[in-house]
C-alpha cells in the first residue's frame, strides 16, 4: 500500500497495479498516491505503457491484478454502474484533442452537457463559451477545429475536458506536436486551472521542458523491468535521484556548460604557429 503524505489529501491510490494486454505484461506492481492539488506526471521512455496506466485509470483498460482508489471510492474493482458513475468527474484531453470537425468550438464543449445534463440548448452555449473563456479562446465559439492553430484546438479540447466541472483532469502528451512556444503558453494554463481550479492534474508526457514547469510529483516507468524505477518530485529526481537511467533520461538535452581552457603564455595559438 502506498504511503500517505503528511498534511495531503489522497484523490487516487493505485495499489500493486499490473496491467497486460493477455500474457503480455505492460506493467506490474505499480504502487502510487496522488494528492488533491497535484499535477502529476507519468513519465519514462517510449513503449514503457505510460498511456495504457492513464487508460486504467480513467476506466479504459481493466487492470490483471491490484487496485485503484479514488476519493469517492473504489474504482477497480467496482461494479461497472459505480465506475461509470465516477467516470463522469473526469475530464480527459487526448493527444489528438479528439474534436469532432463538424462542429464548432462551442459545440464541441458543449457535448458532455448535451449528454449528460438536462440544461436548455441556451444555458449549455452558455457554459460552453464560460469553459473556452478560461483556456483563453473568448471570441472562438464559432470556429471550427480546422480554423485554430494546434495550440488552440489543445486548448479547446481542455476546455471540453473541463465541460462538467471534474475533479481531476487526465491530460495524454498535451504538448505533443506544438511550438516550443505553444507548448510553454499550454503549461502556463496547465498551472493556472491547477490553481484558479483547485483541482487535480494527471500528465502522461515525456516532454522534459513540461515535466520540469508544471510536475510536483511523479512516477517513472521502466520499459525493461516493467515497473515503476522511480518516484518524486521530477526536479528531484533529476538533479538527486539514486537511479542513474532516471537522472539520464531527465538530464537529455541539458546544454552543458563549456569550459575554459586557459593556454600557457609560451604555448603556440594554433599547431606549427609561433605566439607572437
Amino acid at each position: 500500500m502506498p504511503e500517505k503524505t503528511p498534511g495531503k489529501t489522497p484523490q487516487i491510490i493505485v495499489d500493486d497495479l499490473t496491467l497486460a494486454y493477455g500474457d503480455f505484461v505492460i506493467q506490474k506492481n505499480l504502487s502510487f498516491t496522488v494528492d488533491h492539488g497535484d499535477i502529476f506526471i507519468i513519465m519514462g521512455g517510449s513503449g514503457c505503457g505510460k498511456s495504457t496506466v492513464l487508460k486504467s485509470l480513467i476506466g479504459l483498460k481493466p487492470p490483471a491484478a491490484g487496485t485503484v482508489r479514488y476519493a469517492r471510492g473504489e474504482f477497480w474493482p467496482a461494479a461497472p454502474a459505480t465506475r461509470e458513475a465516477m467516470m463522469r468527474g473526469f475530464g480527459v484531453l487526448y493527444q489528438s484533442g479528439a474534436l469532432w470537425s463538424s462542429m464548432t468550438l462551442a459545440e464541441n464543449v458543449g457535448l458532455p452537457l448535451g449528454e449528460y445534463t438536462d440544461l436548455p440548448p441556451a444555458d449549455i452555449r452558455d457554459l460552453a463559451a464560460m469553459k473556452l473563456a478560461l483556456v483563453g479562446l473568448s471570441g472562438f465559439e464559432d470556429y471550427y477545429p480546422s480554423e485554430i492553430s494546434g495550440g488552440m484546438q489543445k486548448r479547446a479540447g481542455i476546455a471540453r475536458a473541463m465541460a462538467l466541472d471534474p475533479a481531476i483532469l487526465f491530460f495524454d502528451e498535451p504538448s505533443a506536436g506544438l511550438d516550443p512556444l505553444s507548448s510553454k503558453r499550454l503549461d502556463d494554463l496547465i498551472l493556472e486551472l491547477r490553481d484558479s481550479l483547485d483541482t487535480t492534474i494527471v500528465v502522461v508526457t515525456h516532454e522534459l521542458d513540461s515535466i520540469f514547469a508544471i510536475g510536483n510529483n511523479s512516477i517513472f516507468l521502466d520499459a525493461v523491468t516493467k515497473t515503476a524505477i522511480a518516484s518524486g518530485n521530477p526536479k528531484d529526481l533529476r538533479d538527486h535521484g539514486s537511479n542513474a537511467e532516471v537522472r539520464d533520461f531527465l538530464n537529455r538535452g541539458r546544454s552543458a556548460q563549456p569550459q575554459e581552457v586557459s593556454m600557457p603564455s609560451d604555448s603556440p595559438t594554433r599547431p606549427g604557429m609561433a605566439r607572437p
